[in-house]
């Protein structure tokens, strides 16, 4: 048995890529800054925070600002790309 360390950038998770929220995470990669915002509806705080998950993962990944906002009546939450400060 060989036992290696190795660097955690060397490490490529590709869960989420082949997870039921890659369709979401395709979708986030088209938002554009102060552009339209994604509508995603979901069924209970599990999955709302599973998404949130995935989408702020794609921010540390990526270097981007993507920001959610629940809407408080609904199950429903808006992805949005927020507009670059100068």
């Amino acid at each position: 048995m060989d036992i290696n360390f190795v660097s955690r950038t060397d490490i490529k998770n590709s869960k989420k890529s082949s997870s039921k929220y890659k369709p979401l995470l395709d979708a986030v990669k088209k938002l554009e800054s102060g552009g339209k915002a994604l509508e995603v509806s979901f069924e209970d705080e599990k999955e709302l925070n599973s998404m949130r998950n995935v989408v702020y993962g794609y921010n540390r990944d990526a270097g981007e600002n993507i920001k959610s906002s629940k809407h408080p009546d609904k199950n429903v939450v808006f992805f949005y790309k927020k507009e670059e400060e100068e």
